[in-house]
């Protein structure tokens, strides 16, 4: 992978990550019940895809 697409993989991996963040902080404060669970379902799969994505960008 060129330099160029690395770094395009990480501001993606990098902004799945802040996403993840305002979801759980949405789901967190302002949600209850099943969006609540929804929500932090979303924010972690965000999370796990992020942290991936960084990873592949790395190598």
């Amino acid at each position: 992978m060129d330099p160029m697409m690395k770094m395009w993989v990480s501001f993606v991996g990098i902004g799945l990550m802040a996403l993840a963040a305002v979801l759980i902080s949405l789901a967190r404060f302002k949600t209850k019940g099943v969006l609540r669970l929804l929500l932090s379902m979303t924010a972690f799969l965000f999370l796990v895809i992020g942290g991936f994505l960084g990873l592949i960008s790395i190598s």
